[in-house]
């Protein structure tokens, strides 16, 4: 009988965060659903020492081993000795890497953690970040016209995690709710600069995602009405119906996931512009 395993265990070595390995670990390991990763994260390793450390407790709990290590010494000590324990291991940048330098015509610098430097990219984002916390859920209207991104929609349809999503790319982004008849604030609709785009979500998706959640202070919302599906019809009506007049765009949020949210948001910047 073919013995059918539920779990492994999936190692990502790191000489940085290693948010580039999960990642990449997590998007594969999703193409297998029958089996469970049980991740083990070693970020910063970056000498002989501490690697030789992370090998050995590879050797006790064996699975397969992904690795961003651009120091070439510490890359052929993985290399060897995964082989040695039987363990399949691959670098993950190499291959891309290569391909770079192909393409260039140029060696790589191999430096670690040279995606987290602190050039004016990263301060981007974190002035966006700052931005996107200080307007959430309609918070200081007053200089809505500074965003790059307004996300409006009823309550529940992941307006917070997307906003902060797309500020972690540098995307400037408020979000304000929609409540039947409370008018939007005057600043979003004088406003010229950014992009509105409203989410929605079938009603059966929100009504469950607000029994699971506490209801909040937001006005216009009151006990049993708040996951009544045909109250929330009525509520994703008026939401479709503001967005037609104002010609903004509408994003169904309830098959996707914030990534593939704030992706749509993204693809739609130049386009509308």
């Amino acid at each position: 009988m073919e013995n059918k395993k539920n779990y492994f265990h999936l190692h990502l070595i790191s000489d940085s965060t290693g948010e580039t390995l999960i990642a990449a670990g997590r998007a594969a390991a999703a193409q297998f659903q029958a089996s469970h990763a049980l991740e083990h994260v070693y970020p910063l390793i970056r000498n002989r020492r501490q690697l030789l450390q992370v090998l050995d407790a590879i050797d006790g709990a064996p699975g397969i081993v992904l690795y961003t290590i651009v120091d070439r010494e510490l890359a052929g000590i993985i290399d060897q000795r995964c082989r040695e324990m039987g363990v399949p291991c691959v670098s993950v940048l190499d291959p891309i890497i290569e391909l770079f330098q192909s393409y260039l015509g140029s060696p790589s610098r191999r430096r670690s953690g040279a995606q987290h430097v602190m050039d004016a990219d990263y301060f981007a984002r974190i002035d966006a970040l700052n931005f996107t916390m200080d307007h959430d859920d309609g918070q200081l209207p007053v200089d809505f016209d500074d965003a790059d991104v307004v996300l409006i929609g009823i309550s529940r349809t992941s307006k917070t995690p997307t906003s902060i999503y797309l500020a972690n790319r540098g995307i400037k982004t408020a979000n304000i709710p929609i409540v039947p008849g409370v008018p939007l604030p005057e600043r979003l609709m004088a406003a010229t600069k950014p992009l509105v785009v409203g989410l929605i979500a079938t009603a059966d998706r929100i009504s469950q995602v607000r029994q699971h959640r506490v209801l909040g202070t937001t006005q216009g919302f009151h006990g049993d009405q708040y996951t009544d599906r045909a109250a929330i019809a009525e509520e994703l009506k008026y939401a479709r119906a503001l967005c037609a007049r104002n010609n903004w765009p509408l994003i169904d949020v309830t098959r996707r996931s914030i990534e593939e949210t704030a992706a749509a948001i993204v693809a739609l910047r130049p386009r509308l512009r």
